[in-house]
């Protein structure tokens, strides 16, 4: 039924009025093909309706948050500071009697 209704009305363009093709040949309006603007207006109303899904598939791609790259996810090494102190101490902390027999008061 509902593809009978789409014989009696016309499937009005997806125009914007933006009309800017971007770098991978897509209208930054509407987000269709060069084919698919010219060749509007010959296409049946089924090829009229899934151009239409393909624009808004498009749109939803385009409007996505960029995803991280796999550096920016790893933590950098951190550099440890000169003040901070060493994790092995190198005193000797076996004391014995003997260890104070050459200071005087």
């Amino acid at each position: 039924m509902k593809d009978l209704q789409l014989e009696f009305f016309d499937i009005p363009s997806p125009c914007r009025g933006v009309c800017k093709s971007d770098n991978r040949g897509y209208c930054q309006g509407c987000f269709r093909t060069r084919d698919e603007r010219f060749g509007w207006l010959n296409f049946s109303a089924a090829e009229k309706q899934r151009v239409i899904k393909l624009c808004q598939q498009r749109e939803k791609r385009r409007n996505q948050p960029k995803k991280i790259e796999n550096e920016s996810a790893t933590p950098a090494p951190v550099q440890p500071s000169l003040l901070d102190t060493p994790k092995n101490d190198l005193l000797d902390k076996d004391l014995s009697a003997s260890d104070f027999d050459d200071f005087e008061l």
